[in-house]
């Protein structure tokens, strides 16, 4: 399915039917006034993003998406970033990290052409819908749908990769938490190991990034996150220490060990943007995996 930022958005359909209102809950996201922007948000995630599910539409406002981000006259790029998560990961919470693409969406392939039109005939087109007719196939297409939303996301991995290095702490933190559904980007690892230490919120997502990609850390990974534990920054240290819980639990540096004990006593609270699960949760996590 083609990405494409200009496509026929009368033919394609999101959650409520045809996706006619798409283009201007884009261009709403420009607006000088938040209450506009806020309406176009909700609109959207409403449209693309219903409830977790993608649809037909959702690939087609990725590309929009990450215009919008790249460009620093967006206002609140922040909250853009939180849109594209969603329409391109859905649901999905970093229980399921290290993340495989190929595994999660291999139910996807078996999707044909008439079972998608079948599908959108009974949501969109019958006066009598009958749900039962397409529910051996409905869950697939759903599936299908999600696909086509993550590989678009996917083609724009160099631009993920670049808001890694953002000024706003809020964008930079987001993009480390959405490159990690990402595993397969080239140089990943090492441009989440580039990131400034001194950057604080940006920082300690990259750890929580490193934290959940695949297999053992390699030799500029282990530095970066060992080096992060003498942070002045409470974030920084406990992420640090819960990357090197999860990546070489058998290993794991007495430094690591006295942050993650002593998590409680630090003032280390709240979410980092991008992340669903609080830094006491990650904590929590890290000490269950160690067997404390």
């Amino acid at each position: 399915m083609s990405s494409s930022s200009h496509p026929d958005w009368a033919c394609l359909h999101h959650a409520y039917g045809p996706a006619v209102d798409v283009p201007g809950q884009l261009a709403a996201l420009s607006s000088a006034d938040p209450v506009v922007r806020g309406a176009a948000v909700s609109a959207l995630s409403g449209n693309v993003h219903h409830q977790g599910t993608r649809w037909p539409a959702s690939a087609h406002v990725v590309t929009p998406l990450v215009v919008l981000a790249d460009t620093p006259t967006t206002p609140d790029r922040a909250t853009v970033l939180h849109l594209l998560h969603a329409v391109a990961i859905g649901d999905l919470r970093d229980d399921v990290l290290p993340f495989d693409p190929v595994r999660a969406f291999a139910g996807a392939e078996r999707v044909g052409p008439s079972d998608e039109a079948a599908v959108l005939r009974v949501l969109f087109e019958d006066e009598d819908p009958d749900l039962d007719s397409v529910a051996d196939v409905a869950d697939a297409v759903a599936l299908r749908w999600a696909a086509d939303a993550y590989r678009a996301a996917a083609r724009h991995a160099p631009s993920f990769l670049a808001w890694l290095e953002d000024p706003a702490p809020a964008v930079a933190s987001r993009a480390a938490a959405l490159l990690v559904w990402f595993p397969a980007v080239p140089g990943l690892a090492t441009a989440l190991v580039g990131v400034g230490f001194d950057t604080g919120t940006a920082r300690a997502s990259a750890n929580l990034a490193l934290a959940f990609l695949p297999g053992p850390p390699g030799s500029g990974e282990l530095a970066a996150l060992t080096a992060c534990l003498a942070s002045a920054n409470g974030a920084v240290r406990v992420t640090a220490a819960v990357a090197l819980a999860r990546r070489q639990a058998t290993a794991l540096p007495d430094e690591a060990l006295t942050v993650l004990v002593h998590a409680d006593d630090d003032e280390v609270t709240g979410v980092l943007p991008g992340w669903d699960r609080s830094l006491r949760g990650h904590v929590a996590l890290a000490l269950r995996r160690l067997g404390l």
